[in-house]
């Protein structure tokens, strides 16, 4: 009968390789989630946040659809004249609508990718409490967590949503970003 049981020598040589390959992918990690969050968000939610920018733009000022959209309660209050409302709401709305053309482009680009990153978690917050709050959205359509319906647009897309931005928030723009180009040129 053969001994099955590895020997001292072979579990430590094994332990030795799993543990060279374990800091070779922790060393490129940031790079490669960087990357790779950056283009995830391109295929997937810049377009998103772009074309809803797009409805809230009339020419070179902001649609009555923009006011709307993010004050709706507000709108329906003062008759869907958006002069009625307060410099506030004009800020506001002014702010979102820049951010959601602003933010994905500087995701894309790999520019001040974590500050970017956070700007579209403070949106993703603002949009869902606004569907919530402000359009009154139903119970199916927010969702809850662990129901086994991964398919809520609220509360599941959007905690997937705001996973990708964290990752970008901790790892930033990685390899092939203006980040790291300008980080590079100024240690130069």
């Amino acid at each position: 009968m053969t001994d099955l049981a590895p020997s001292a020598a072979s579990t430590t040589a094994l332990l030795a390789q799993l543990d060279r390959a374990e800091r070779a992918v922790t060393r490129c990690a940031p790079a490669v989630l960087g990357l790779t969050g950056r283009v995830v968000f391109a295929a997937t939610l810049a377009g998103f946040f772009w074309t809803s920018a797009l409805t809230k733009i009339d020419g070179f000022g902001l649609s009555l659809n923009a006011y709307a959209q993010i004050f709706p309660r507000a709108m329906e209050a003062v008759g869907y004249d958006a002069s009625q409302l307060g410099l506030f709401a004009h800020l506001v709305v002014a702010a979102g609508t820049a951010a959601e053309v602003l933010l994905p482009l500087l995701l894309i680009l790999g520019l001040f990718t974590r500050l970017g990153a956070l700007g579209m978690i403070g949106l993703l917050l603002v949009v869902s409490l606004t569907d919530i709050f402000g359009h009154g959205v139903d119970a199916t359509a927010i969702g809850a967590l662990f129901d086994r319906q991964p398919d809520a647009p609220i509360l599941d897309q959007r905690l997937l949503w705001g996973f990708l931005m964290l990752v970008l928030v901790f790892t930033g723009g990685g390899a092939l970003s203006l980040d790291r180009w300008l980080r590079r040129r100024l240690r130069d």
